[in-house]
């Protein structure tokens, strides 16, 4: 369990999935006049996409956006070879739910979201999957459940139908990329860089991926003594998807 101080504002995002996850705050911080209304606010949430491409991230932003504690659930971690033990411990997680109002995030979805009948482990993963569905579905607590997949054709369509929204993440385009850049180097002289070449080489790269590359170029400068000028040469180095010359 951690508390994030992550926002919103500190993500570069489309205005349409921004817009999607301001409306989910919005209920969230609505929710008393909603329920008032016999409506219930958006709670369980599918996030779709890429790895790198901000998942991760939006469950801690909505943690820290709801002053709500984030707790992550690894599922691979979850699953033994018993499925009483994986049923129990997944109902410890929802019993969690109801005692403490929080951000509960399940990271590596498929591991048991698989179509039910296309695993060698059919049988036991088919149980684990029916308890989640189950657990979910009559999951009433005022939690935000997050699930997020790298592989969503992988999973079974019942579990479309339990989720109160499923929000995409793609690989940023050529305005998110340059967005991304110029705000890991604004506190960098980047006149000389050229830009177009630069967010070419980070086309089909990932968020964390362009994050990276231009820390790693920020982190060159201030080793090389401290300059704040970053040059307009580009290159790709080891461990580096993208990488920038000083």
């Amino acid at each position: 369990m951690r508390y994030p101080d992550l926002r919103l504002t500190d993500m570069i995002l489309p205005d349409s999935l921004r817009s999607r996850l301001h409306r989910v705050l919005g209920e969230q911080r609505q929710q008393a006049s909603l329920r008032e209304h016999g409506l219930v606010p958006r709670r369980k949430l599918l996030l779709v996409g890429p790895p790198g491409s901000g998942k991760t991230m939006t469950a801690s932003a909505l943690a820290g956006e709801l002053h709500l504690p984030l707790f992550t659930i690894v599922l691979d971690g979850l699953i033994t070879k018993f499925m009483g033990e994986t049923a129990g411990k997944l109902r410890l997680v929802f019993d969690a739910m109801q005692a403490t109002r929080g951000v509960y995030f399940f990271d590596e979805f498929d591991a048991i979201g698989a179509r039910r009948g296309e695993r060698q482990d059919v049988g036991e993963i088919r149980r684990v999957l029916n308890s989640f569905l189950q657990f979910l579905e009559q999951d009433d607590s005022h939690s935000l459940i997050i699930a997020a997949t790298n592989h969503p054709e992988l999973l079974d369509r019942a579990l479309f139908r339990r989720f109160d929204d499923v929000i995409e993440y793609a690989v940023p385009d050529r305005p998110i990329i340059e967005a991304l850049l110029r705000a890991r180097l604004d506190r960098f002289d980047t006149r000389g860089l050229a830009w177009n070449e630069a967010i070419s080489q980070a086309e089909r790269l990932s968020q964390a991926e362009i994050t990276r590359a231009a820390d790693d170029a920020a982190k060159t400068i201030i080793l090389r003594g401290g300059a704040d000028h970053l040059g307009s040469a580009h290159r790709r180095s080891e461990g580096t998807p993208a990488g920038f010359a000083v």
